[in-house]
């Protein structure tokens, strides 16, 4: 029998051997054990590297809202499933448990059905973090249609360019969202978007904010009076194993967005086995991930993930900052979170802030802090352990990307022994491989290279939506026969892996090769620095030359720039070493960040090369007002 829940490193050892010796037969004992299937597989996996094709399960037929929602109403029926937390900390929190969920999910499948929404057809989900999202989701996967979600933070152009790629039939939006202490006005995003979307037919709108919008005769319809009268039973969709779960756009170096494919069976178990172990879920434990449903670890983490293993997940509808930058451990006290997975931004946003906002909360439920999204530096991993986890929580540093649908290295807590800014060891099942510029594997240990993974998974992305050529040639050509992250990576001496950051964020200089990651650790630990970006830029005698963009903390704004910049450099010797100091410093009030907290380092290389001209599309930008202060103050 498989072992689905890990509990010491020697177990750790044993059953990742077992996962690369012999994969099919450990995915099919993980996948029969712990999952209900209409039908079994045929053939556990099909794998052609050339084409490049992946098939999981093959011939098994299933349903994934079955193992989300239906099997847990056998003992689970009157547990919570989601909490909600809205945006209003004055608001209740609203409790939904497993049979309640179960029947919103089929009254929902039946309205969507009865606005000719069927298997295979695709539908645009453009909603704030209510419990709408999450139930549009599992409404989708219970009939067999593909959900294509959309964050509720993205402009009119760059959701109109999601659902023209996806073909998508249908929208479902809201009247607005809460932001902070801010209402967006989410519908008439929605409006300007389908101005030049002219395959859909239908909007559905939840009324949250309660405004007045538009509604377009004939297309736009109110969610709530048609879910007042849908039946809360709907069968749900037998489903082939590769038929598609969904479809979520993520950025691509050229500018336009990769619906990547994710599929019913394989992503399942693998999210679900994830879960169980990275998170140290067990029954009766409350646990919060604080990203969007927009985003994958939304879908992976949130949704899926969590429903899949019966646990308890929390849903919020806020931002850190508002009322005060308390709000995240006021829900931890509020809700005994056992659990809590957020992004290094945000930890490094909040470490800014007095320490009282920290210490007025009772944080002794948690169990178990991760982080999600880029590499976590020195100095917020110790601060979050330290004021958060009070050292006696694991931090399970993450690391995986959309394509990937699950966590792909991770500690694993109370097994694996944790070091700062490593992502540790490889998950059970997948075999990472460090590769040169030529394409040669680095064998051994105290390596640095690009990370590659050698062998599928079972939640791997199968393609690019409606562009497979682009999915081969972005993934599987770099180094063929071999998944290309685009991400650096180091493999220490206990072959733990840390993640430098993408590939081309690893600088040349004077023939060295540097990456941006442990130079941004060492300028972050000086104590006026909030946060910074390094980027290459050409010079006459090195190649390239580093400009590194530093955004001070609010109390040293007025602080001497020349002292503050040899300072920097003083703490790059020491850390790295002095080829790795900067030859230009920019001070700025805030670098230019995508809705999902990553930098768009392509705009402060421009900015660094002198080039000012085109910046590309910039819709995506959380702050665009960034760009034209750096432009006016670079150096």
């Amino acid at each position: 029998m498989s072992q689905y829940s890990i509990k010491s490193l020697a177990e750790y050892f044993d059953v990742y051997r077992k996962s690369v010796s012999d994969p099919e037969r450990f995915w099919a004992e993980i996948a029969e054990e712990h999952f209900e299937w209409h039908r079994l597989w045929d053939r556990v996996l099909y794998w052609d590297p050339v084409k490049p094709e992946v098939r999981w399960y093959d011939g098994a037929r299933l349903n994934i809202t079955e193992n989300c929602l239906d099997r847990h109403l056998r003992r689970r029926k009157d547990q919570a499933a989601i909490i909600f937390e809205p945006n209003d900390p004055d608001s209740p929190a609203v409790t939904i448990t497993y049979g309640e969920l179960y029947e919103r999910v089929n009254a929902f499948a039946n309205v969507l059905k009865s606005q000719g929404v069927g298997k295979g057809d695709r539908v645009c989900i453009y909603l704030p973090m209510i419990p709408e999202l999450a139930v549009a989701v599992l409404a989708c996967a219970r009939i067999g249609a593909i959900h294509s979600v959309v964050f509720a933070g993205f402009s009119s152009q760059a959701l109109a360019s999601r659902i023209a790629d996806a073909d998508c039939k249908l929208v479902i939006t809201a009247d607005g969202s809460y932001r902070g202490a801010k209402t967006i006005d989410l519908k008439r995003i929605v409006d300007v978007a389908l101005e030049s979307c002219r395959g859909v037919e239908r909007v559905l709108v939840v009324k949250r904010v309660g405004t007045e919008i538009e509604m377009k005769q004939g297309r736009d319809l109110w969610l709530a009076p048609l879910l007042a009268e849908a039946p809360k039973t709907c069968e749900p969709e037998v489903m082939d194993a590769e038929d598609p779960l969904f479809i979520l756009y993520t950025s691509g170096s050229t500018g336009k967005p990769k619906g990547m494919v994710h599929t019913c069976a394989g992503y399942m178990v693998y999210t679900a086995y994830t879960f169980k172990n990275i998170f140290a879920y067990r029954d009766g434990d409350v646990y919060w991930c604080t990203a969007d449903i927009g985003w994958i670890t939304g879908h992976s983490y949130i949704v899926y993930g969590p429903l899949l293993n019966g646990a308890t997940t929390v849903m919020f509808e806020g931002v850190p900052s508002y009322p005060d930058y308390g709000r995240f451990w006021q829900i931890i006290e509020k809700h005994r979170v056992n659990q809590f997975y957020t992004a290094p931004t945000a930890i490094r946003a909040l470490a800014r802030q007095d320490l009282s906002y920290v210490t007025r909360y009772d944080l002794s439920s948690l169990k178990v802090i991760g982080t999600v999204g880029e590499p976590i530096n020195e100095e917020a991993w110790h601060w979050y352990n330290e004021h958060i986890g009070q050292k006696r929580c694991p931090i399970v540093d993450t690391w995986w990307q959309t394509e990937t649908g699950g966590i792909m290295i991770s500690p694993i807590p109370y097994v694996t022994p944790t070091i700062p800014t490593f992502a540790t060891l490889p998950f059970i099942g997948i075999r990472p491989a460090l590769m040169d510029a030529e394409g040669r594997e680095l064998e051994g240990h105290q390596v640095e290279g690009r990370l590659c993974i050698k062998f599928p998974w079972p939640s791997m992305a199968r393609t690019i939506w409606g562009d497979h050529q682009r999915y081969k040639d972005t993934y599987f050509s770099t180094f063929p026969g071999m998944y290309f992250t685009g991400d650096g990576a180091l493999r220490d001496a206990a072959g733990y892996y840390r993640i430098t950051g993408r590939v081309d964020d690893v600088i040349i200089v004077s023939g060295h090769n540097l990456g941006t990651a442990p130079i941004e650790n060492a300028i972050n630990a000086h104590p006026a620095v909030a946060e910074s970006a390094i980027v290459g830029f050409p010079h006459d005698v090195k190649g390239n030359a580093l400009y590194g963009f530093v955004v001070l903390k609010g109390d040293a704004s007025d602080a001497d720039p020349d002292v503050l910049r040899r300072e920097i450099n003083g703490l790059i010797a020491d850390s790295v070493g002095p080829i790795a100091k900067l030859d230009k410093i920019q001070f700025a009030t805030g670098l230019p960040k995508t809705r999902s907290g990553k930098i768009m380092r392509r705009i402060l290389r421009k900015i660094a090369a002198g080039d000012m001209d085109d910046f590309g599309d910039v819709s995506t930008l959380l702050n665009p007002d960034v760009v034209e202060e750096l432009k006016q103050n670079a150096v």
